[in-house]
């Protein structure tokens, strides 16, 4: 469901949008396209810093396991 809303912005900024929005069906889809890029990008980020400190959380034990792997190959 698409509700009317109203957005204040720079001219410059509608100037942008108006030349790159051509292959869009409105000014409107151009910004709701972009902004759903933007958010995405958001949530991605977040879920990236959440997988880092897990990676960070456990790092001792996978570098051990890492230095068990290469022992194990060097030996067979």
């Amino acid at each position: 469901m698409k509700i009317k809303t109203s957005l204040t912005l720079s001219e410059e900024l509608i100037s942008a949008i108006d030349q790159k929005s051509a292959k869009h069906k409105s000014r409107s889809d151009f910004v709701e396209n972009a902004l759903w890029t933007y958010l995405n990008h958001l949530i991605r980020q977040e879920k990236n810093k959440i997988d880092l400190a897990l990676i960070n959380e456990k790092s001792d034990f996978l570098n051990k396991e890492a230095l068990d792997v290469l022992d194990y190959q060097e030996s067979t």
